[in-house]
């Protein structure tokens, strides 16, 4: 952490992470709004030939994984003077070391848990993405939840989004940013 942000304790780089449909997208773009921070899509990062794999329902594997998991470590070694929060999967232990490794620093990752019944109704009802409900049992099969020796944060999603943001400010360490409540 910066010197700059003593003030607001949470981490400067940080990884929402999670199975697809676990809301990294939405948590994370609430969360930098609360905490003053900047939020990068993962998916975005994707190498078009992985976005055409799962889009055909082909799940990826680690080496499709790798030059993706390396270019969000490179986005979160740059640009010190902003906190930064990415959203991505991170399922592996190994994977969330390579986006540590690469960026250069402890990243804290933000690990959104929620039942494979939850996540599978998200996933039927929110349109236009790539990632089909055939592919959350791949996610699920690979998935390792962070360690107490990671450097993570574990957060309940079947709760209401309000009460999430506010779990995660808290168990960050931050202060909402002005203006915001």
């Amino acid at each position: 952490m910066t010197a700059g942000n003593e003030r607001n304790a949470a981490p400067d780089r940080m990884v929402v992470m999670g199975v697809a449909g676990s809301g990294k997208s939405s948590v994370g773009e609430a969360l930098a709004a609360s905490i003053g921070a900047v939020y990068i899509d993962g998916d975005a990062l994707h190498p078009p030939a992985n976005i055409e794999k799962m889009s055909k329902g082909i799940a990826l594997t680690d080496e499709d994984r790798l030059p993706w998991l390396l270019e969000i470590g490179r986005m979160l070694r740059g640009d010190a003077g902003n906190r930064l929060i990415i959203g991505c999967s991170a399922l592996k232990r190994s994977y969330r070391e390579a986006i540590s490794r690469e960026a250069g620093h402890r990243v804290m990752f933000i690990y959104l848990a929620g039942t494979r019944q939850v996540i599978a109704e998200r996933i039927r009802k929110r349109a236009g993405h790539f990632m089909p409900v055939s592919l959350l049992d791949s996610q699920f099969a690979a998935l390792e939840e962070p360690h107490p020796d990671e450097n993570a944060i574990r957060i309940n999603i079947d709760q209401p989004f309000g009460d999430l943001i506010r779990t995660a400010t808290t168990l960050l360490g931050a202060t909402q940013a002005p203006g915001r409540t």
